[in-house]
């Protein structure tokens, strides 16, 4: 992956959870699993999430193109990102 940090700082800051693209159907599907990883803390050694997908890999439930927020997302311009989707392509596209 990239160089983006898998922490709860960048956690807080990603709009992935806004994106068009990320269905409620995948929100729901996903956000056991989300909760349970953020309770845990250990969230830099987790090797997937659905959710921060520029710094883990892109999602095991989305996959279509409704539009892309990443250009807008805090965590995208401080890591200087250049790619889009990574929701849909691990590195984005």
């Amino acid at each position: 992956m990239g160089n983006v940090e898998r922490s709860k700082e960048n956690i807080s800051k990603c709009m992935c959870m806004k994106c068009p693209s990320y269905s409620f159907a995948c929100k729901m599907k996903a956000m056991p699993k989300n909760m349970m990883t953020m309770v845990k803390g250990d969230i830099d050694k987790v090797e997937h999430m659905e959710g921060l997908f520029c710094a883990f890999e892109k999602s095991k439930c989305i996959d279509e193109e409704k539009g892309c927020i990443c250009g807008d997302c805090e965590v995208y311009k401080e890591n200087e990102l250049k790619n889009m989707y990574y929701c849909i392509e691990t590195n984005g596209k």
